[in-house]
């Protein structure tokens, strides 16, 4: 399993990394606080709350490869 903290700060940030995201295989999960949603549902995502940053986990074996493209979400 890895994670990571991500920020999506606008509409287009969503729809972007939904796209990114769907391209791969595995569960990939979003948490904010105690709610966790599919991170390729754009609906579950949009019932978060963006203005704090969000907790990627994923299980899936190309963890690196997924987290290298969403570099520019990943929070510093």
């Amino acid at each position: 399993m890895k994670e990571t903290a991500i920020r999506l700060a606008t509409i287009a940030d969503v729809r972007d990394f939904v796209n990114i995201v769907a391209g791969f295989d595995g569960d990939i999960d979003l948490i904010s606080g105690r709610y966790v949603v599919d991170g390729k549902s754009i609906m579950g995502i949009f019932s978060l709350d963006l203005l704090q940053p969000i907790t990627v986990r994923t299980e899936s074996d190309g963890a690196d490869e997924l987290f290298a493209k969403l570099a520019n979400y990943i929070v510093k």
